[in-house]
């Protein structure tokens, strides 16, 4: 009789453990519109969050510190007048986040480093290029201000932050709405799914079409795809009979899939999150209380299913913590921050061993938050590769004073760029005291109104 064989894997017990209730952020009303963008990011400083606001659209940014109950009057970056649709930080400078909204710009903002004290309203630099509502954002892992936006107009825009400008729009290769865009390790080239049912890889300088697969997946609902380290494509999407699925793709033989499994009858789109460090990937559903987790190998049959994390609520949003911030003594491999509809709860995942010592396997040089080209050279032609760090005794590059630079050259640069714009800060300022006046003549006008009614009942 034959034994089945168990496939050794490190991370075959990985489990997922939800924090205690006190380092929850509680009270926060998480955003209620039908998008499905992540609605989280987060990074070794803070936790930002897409949250309800009337008259506009605004997201919140607390210190990874400021747990617990968070008060009604919290300030909030609240600048879009359209709600907000996509945040995602810079991986090259933690202050750093932009955001794309239903108002059809691209904002991008500085958060002081104890997080907010007032209301931000004023981005550093506002992207206008869009027709119709952004909803993909997207930061180059390599290269210093370069940004990706998408929006519901399918046109694709590649952002130069630092002057304020885009340098690439392509416009003519998405004939319908686009489902989701992502860069590859270095930046070389782009990802996208659309609703024409066709994958794209895209060079991101020229704007033309690498590679293309059409009919991914079989169904009609949305596919996600996102770039694995080895240069694999893995896919989420649905079968004709609206089964979830997930696929592996060979770029060099689009023909089949590598590897294709049916998950279940979900009709959540599943949002891969996938760990470069380790081969895991993590598939998270928009309206579930699940995580599911694969690794991703060079044998067949490439995908592995490892385990699931499930819990009672269902989550709005995810975020997922870079490497750099994650506690190493403690063997975390992965730290995701779920939007419930209340609050944010950080979900640790842990590989179970007993040493406290430093475990090299599990912890492999991993990306640092140092670019390692600039944005005019990269639109040039220059590539990158990603520059890496160790984990050893901890990510500790932030207090040293080169990062400091980094940070100063950015937010100059920005500035600079932001001072290129028009400054139309006279003319609102003039405008809401003529608001501001308005209404005061209204004010004395309705009591005037007011004595002389009662006058004529006093006649």
């Amino acid at each position: 009789m034959s034994r089945k064989v168990v496939r050794s894997s490190k991370f075959r017990h990985v489990f997922g453990q939800a924090v205690k209730n006190d380092q929850c952020y509680d009270d926060i009303r998480i955003s209620q519109m039908t998008w499905d963008s992540n609605f989280c990011s987060v990074n070794p400083k803070f936790v930002a969050m897409i949250v309800d606001a009337s008259g506009g659209g605004a997201f919140m940014v607390l210190p990874l510190s400021k747990t617990g109950r968070i008060d009604m009057s919290y300030p909030t970056v609240c600048g879009h007048t359209g709600p907000v649709l996509d945040i995602e930080f810079c991986p090259h400078n933690d202050n750093i986040i932009a955001s794309g909204s239903e108002d059809c710009s691209v904002m991008i903002w500085e958060i002081p480093d104890g997080g907010l004290t007032s209301p931000l309203t004023n981005p550093v630099v506002k992207l206008e290029g869009h027709s119709k509502r952004v909803g993909i954002l997207c930061w180059h892992p390599t290269a210093h201000n370069v940004l990706m936006s998408a929006g519901c107009d399918n046109v694709v825009i590649l952002w130069n932050v630092a002057r304020g400008e885009s340098v690439v729009r392509i416009d003519s290769v998405h004939p319908d709405l686009i489902y989701n865009a992502c860069w590859n390790q270095d930046g070389s080239q782009i990802l996208t799914t659309c609703k024409d049912k066709t994958m794209r890889v895209l060079d991101p300088r020229k704007g033309t079409v690498l590679l293309e697969k059409e009919k991914t997946h079989e169904g009609s609902r949305p596919v996600r795809a996102v770039f694995l380290s080895d240069g694999k494509i893995l896919t989420t999407g649905f079968s004709r009979m609206s089964e979830r699925q997930v696929a592996l793709w060979d770029p060099k033989n689009f023909a089949e899939p590598l590897c294709l499994q049916e998950l279940d009858t979900g009709s959540g789109v599943l949002l891969p999150f996938y760990d470069p460090d380790t081969g895991v990937v993590y598939l998270c559903g928009k309206g579930e209380s699940s995580i599911r987790y694969f690794e991703v190998t060079d044998e067949a049959p490439y995908v592995h299913y490892l385990s699931m994390y499930s819990s009672k609520e269902s989550q709005k949003g995810m975020g997922c913590m870079p490497k750099r911030g994650l506690e190493v003594n403690k063997c975390e491999i992965t730290r995701f921050y779920k939007l419930h509809e209340r609050k944010c709860e950080p979900i640790v995942m842990t590989v179970p061993r007993k040493s406290d010592l430093f475990q090299e396997d599990l912890y492999p040089d991993t990306i640092g938050p140092e670019p390692s080209v600039e944005a005019d050279e990269w639109f040039q032609g220059k590539d990158g590769q990603p520059i890496l760090i160790s984990l050893n005794d901890g990510f500790t590059a932030t207090t040293k004073a080169k990062e400091f630079k980094v940070h100063k050259s950015l937010l100059k640069t920005t500035s600079a760029s932001a001072g290129n714009q028009p400054d139309n800060s006279g003319e609102v300022q003039s405008l809401r005291k003529e608001v501001k006046d308005l209404k005061a003549a209204i004010e004395e006008l309705t009591t005037r109104m007011k004595e002389l009614e009662s006058w004529r009942e006093s006649k």
